[in-house]
């Protein structure tokens, strides 16, 4: 299978966290994912953009930039915003921990993406932004492609 990438600027508008989620799904479609997989995409896209509205840019107008990248049977997702930054990265992931408690979060954004992605790393800068990078690996193809 040949390499293959996509790149989405979407405003950070609640609306718009589904429209994300279509698209990448759409985009891993090409790796013929079993159902579950695709799910598992979904869900983790959602919460990532779901972060980057609430908590990134605090439900002000910004700029969330998503990309995605196909490397034989793996799926990258970079979910990007220039918001506000995360303080405590390790905090921050612990099952939970929510900034926004007067929202009702769950807390639970980072363990979800963990649980669905077989990586995730989170790199962040207070006054600069996150990046949330996400791998998931298609066990219906063969890594040989």
């Amino acid at each position: 299978m040949q390499d293959n990438y996509m790149k989405l600027e979407i405003p950070s508008k609640s609306q718009n966290e589904a429209f994300a989620r279509v698209v990448v799904a759409s985009f891993a479609s090409q790796l013929d994912p079993t159902i579950e997989e695709l799910a598992d995409v979904k869900t983790a896209v959602s919460e990532a953009v779901t972060n980057a509205i609430i908590h990134g840019y605090e439900n002000k107008m910004g700029i969330i930039t998503i990309e995605c990248r196909i490397i034989k049977n793996k799926l990258e997702i970079i979910v990007e915003d220039k918001g506000k930054g995360i303080e405590d990265i390790e905090k921050a992931m612990e099952p939970f921990y929510t900034s926004r408690p007067e929202m009702e979060r769950s807390g639970m954004g980072f363990t979800v993406m963990e649980t669905f992605m077989d990586e995730l790393k989170v790199q962040s800068e207070v006054g600069k932004g996150t990046i949330v990078k996400m791998v998931k690996v298609f066990k219906s193809i063969s890594p040989e492609g």
